[in-house]
């Protein structure tokens, strides 16, 4: 027997953006209920893992600079009231070669909105950094109160808080709607209705497989492998202060110093093969093991030998450009598609669920670049 459940809204995905959504509506006063099929931040979402970078530098894009500076502020309001130190100040020190025109756009954006950051060139990057193999780099900027955010149990402390502020959490399977115009309901796998107003679907990588029709040839989850590279014993140069995270814009690198003692990490940004993120295997392939092996001893010499001491296979869900989407079905008008995070959305969780709210309370202005019809069906990246 089914049972009937009256909402607000109903958030489909306890990711970054589905948890910080159905926070904003909850302070807002919403009856919320958020769902999701495997639990906030869980082992196959691209909100899983332990860490994230949140920085600011966007190029010239002054659009995700500013969402940068009001979700690093929502955030370290947030965990101080919460009481969860989960965000860590590492610094973010961007690096390049003799391509460096991002890099100089960068440093127009940061001063525009007001960012902190220092200039770096070879000698001063090699006077501070002598741990870091600077072939072909010429210089740098380090953003100085950037850092990383602890993902895992960032999603799941603003689940919680969601809940303290009266929302729901639910544990469910909700099966693909069907309709048109406005729907009162959506089901769970075993059955269970549960109506609402409105209906959120912000369930990342999933939301091709739960629209193929729409978004099917719009959402493009890419295999992204991490790694972790032991530090020797009693080096410090690898932990901040000494090491900040870091991006080597030119090679499509990022990664982070030490965190918790659980080694370098260092990952390839360049979108992997297209993947199911209920299916596809979370194990490394030894291509990408080797060419990450031979970048660290490039790059960071002293740990050539060093081993890999943890790894993970996470997903990307990429829209076209790298532009989030936020729009409503074009069907269902009640039903709203909250996604593309395109591997850097993270960060952007407090002023997405704060969009995504004024979306659906105060049918606020739309931003054009998150519309449905800006997402193509071929990848063309712009944003990184």
């Amino acid at each position: 027997m089914s049972t009937h459940k009256t909402y607000d809204v109903v958030v489909i995905g306890a990711g970054v953006f589905g948890a910080w959504t159905a926070w904003h509506l909850a302070k807002r006063g919403q009856r919320v209920v958020l769902v999701d099929s495997y639990g906030p931040g869980h082992s196959r979402a691209s909100s899983g893992g332990e860490t994230r970078i949140i920085r600011m530098g966007y190029g010239a894009d002054d659009l995700y600079t500013r969402w940068a500076q009001r979700s690093l502020r929502q955030w370290k309001e947030f965990f101080a009231a919460v009481q969860q130190p989960l965000f860590l100040e590492t610094g973010v020190l961007w690096m390049a070669g003799e391509d460096d025109e991002r890099l100089r756009q960068t440093k127009t954006t940061l001063r525009r909105n007001g960012v902190a950051f220092e200039e770096m060139g070879r000698e001063a990057l090699e006077k501070r950094y002598s741990q870091i193999g600077l072939e072909e780099i010429r210089c740098g900027i380090f953003e100085l109160n950037s850092g990383v955010l602890l993902a895992r149990r960032a999603v799941a402390a603003v689940a919680d808080d969601a809940v303290k502020r009266g929302a729901e959490y639910r544990n469910a399977h909700i099966v693909r709607p069907t309709g048109s115009g406005r729907i009162n309901h959506v089901e769970t796998s075993h059955g269970e209705v549960i109506e609402a107003g409105q209906f959120v679907f912000a369930c990342g990588a999933w939301l091709g497989k739960l629209f193929p029709d729409v978004l099917g040839s719009r959402i493009f989850p890419s295999r992204q492998e991490v790694f972790f590279f032991g530090i020797p014993a009693d080096d410090t140069r690898f932990a901040p202060p000494e090491l900040p995270t870091w991006l080597f814009q030119e090679d499509l690198v990022y990664g982070m110093p030490d965190i918790e003692s659980r080694g370098l990490k260092i990952a390839f940004d360049a979108h992997g093969e297209r993947v199911d993120p209920d299916t596809q295997s979370r194990i490394v392939s030894p291509a990408m093991t080797e060419m990450v092996r031979r970048y660290v001893a490039r790059r960071f010499p002293a740990l050539k030998d060093a081993p890999i001491v943890e790894t993970r296979v996470c997903q990307y869900e990429n829209s076209s450009n790298g532009d989030f989407l936020v729009d409503r079905h074009p069907e269902m008008e009640n039903v709203w598609f909250v996604g593309g995070g395109s591997g850097h959305g993270f960060k952007h969780g407090p002023a997405l669920g704060e969009y995504v709210a004024g979306q659906l309370l105060d049918a606020r202005a739309a931003e054009p670049r998150f519309s449905l019809e800006t997402k193509a069906t071929t990848q063309h990246r712009a944003v990184y």
